[in-house]
């Protein structure tokens, strides 16, 4: 008989009705941003410039639920939310392991990656605003593709600062972004301070989110009544976004009888871990359920968590952002051009550094030979090919399976399969 690994059950789970806000169930208080390095301006004007006010008043929230606008959450629902949680069952015949293994599949929406549970939020307020142009950065194109298709949808053009190497090798991704009207810039670029300065010095550097960051925030300050600064991790109203993924997936378990032992997502800023774990740490905290061990996998070439240190740094290479307190090797790290390139970021969202910092969330960091072995058997087993971000995720399950394998443990395993790997040609090919 032919074990379906989809739960019928999904189909009976609705599109959650708010996002949940970590910040008044943290063990210790979040440690505030603080000005940027040029004195002249305060942090809340810097802001003013940047974002869009409601996104500003969700970065510094301490409601413990906020609403999802109408607007965004029937866009979730015509995007493809819920997500499927879907049990790998051939994964685990594969590793004859006794530990059950789920994926909360967040490929299967519109863009490929669970980017647009952010995007389309952030495009709504600039909208609702009066703004005429979203502006970011992005590294393998996930979030820039997000980014444009939440734009279209209000009829809002993007310009996006992509990393030079990924620029080069995911080309596919650069097409989708611009059939969507997005203006694609490979970084750094020559149309900006920052970029031309760095082209200067360096005429072949393969770029780094840091400095796609610094491009885009010099580009919005240029003109800041019609440009608006939205990126895709880091901050905390874009982990408040992604939580969509978490509650959908605590009511999916519910449904089925189960809850994980263990939860695991790679980390780039942080947001799709942060998404999947934040309300099962609510659980926690209400004391409705135990509190599963939470995994973050980073890669080792890019080891903020796992070798960095955690103090405030500037989320942008130039100094230009507030400071914010996370684990981080530098905004002046060089990353090398990586195929996982979600994962070149320089440091952590403030909020899971802070859980990292009190044990509360595990680190492990693997290398891009291991991290492809894993996705390759995953594809041969359950027939999803998954991002080469998502891919580490992948192996520390197969991990954890394995060692469940080794105790004789019947534990469940969940990980966030944060985007699948269609457009990543590049990395499969070694």
């Amino acid at each position: 008989m032919v074990q379906h690994s989809r739960i019928d059950e999904n189909t009976d789970i609705e599109v959650p009705r708010y996002w949940y806000n970590i910040a008044p169930d943290l063990p210790k208080p979040l440690p505030p941003p603080i000005d940027p390095l040029d004195a002249d301006i305060s942090l809340i004007n810097r802001l003013r410039e940047l974002l869009p006010s409601e996104l500003i008043d969700q970065e510094f929230t301490f409601e413990r639920y906020i609403g999802i606008p109408k607007e965004v959450r029937e866009l979730y629902i015509e995007i493809g939310r819920p997500t499927p949680l879907v049990r790998a069952y051939k994964l685990e015949k594969s590793l004859g392991t006794p530990a059950k293994i789920y994926y909360k599949f967040e490929g299967v929406l519109a863009s490929g990656s669970h980017k647009l549970n952010t995007a389309i939020p952030q495009a709504y307020y600039s909208y609702r605003e009066g703004y005429s142009e979203l502006v970011t950065e992005t590294g393998a194109g996930q979030w820039g593709l997000a980014l444009s298709i939440a734009g279209s949808l209000f009829g809002v053009p993007s310009t996006v600062f992509m990393t030079r190497s990924s620029y080069i090798s995911k080309v596919k991704r650069v097409e989708l972004m611009r059939k969507h009207g997005a203006t694609v810039i490979p970084s750094p670029s020559n149309i900006t301070r920052v970029g031309r300065g760095i082209l200067e010095d360096e005429p072949d550097h393969p770029g780094s989110l840091g400095i796609a960051i610094s491009e885009a925030v010099e580009w919005v300050m240029e003109k800041p009544e019609s440009r608006r600064y939205l990126p895709g991790s880091v901050m905390e109203y874009v982990i408040l976004h992604q939580t969509v993924i978490g509650l959908e997936a605590i009511e999916q378990f519910r449904a089925i009888g189960e809850y994980p032992d263990k939860i695991i997502g790679c980390v780039g800023g942080g947001s799709n871990l942060s998404g999947l774990a934040y309300p099962f740490y609510r659980e926690y905290v209400e004391g409705r359920a135990k509190l599963p061990e939470i995994i973050a996998v980073e890669s080792s070439l890019i080891p903020k968590a796992s070798r960095g240190e955690y103090r405030y740094e500037h989320p942008d290479a130039y100094g230009a952002l507030p400071m914010i307190k996370m684990y981080t090797v530098g905004r002046h790290y060089k990353p090398p051009a990586i195929k996982a390139a979600g994962l070149r970021f320089h440091g952590l969202a403030s909020s899971l550094s802070l859980l990292i910092r009190e044990g509360l969330v595990r680190v492990r960091a693997y290398d891009p030979d291991s991290v492809r072995e894993a996705a390759e058997l995953f594809y041969r087993s359950e027939g999803v090919l998954p991002a080469p971000e998502s891919s580490h995720a992948v192996l520390a399950a197969i991990d954890e399976a394995l060692e469940a394998k080794r105790r004789g443990e019947g534990i469940t395993i969940l990980i966030n399969l944060s985007g699948h790997g269609l457009y990543d040609e590049d990395f499969f090919r070694g």
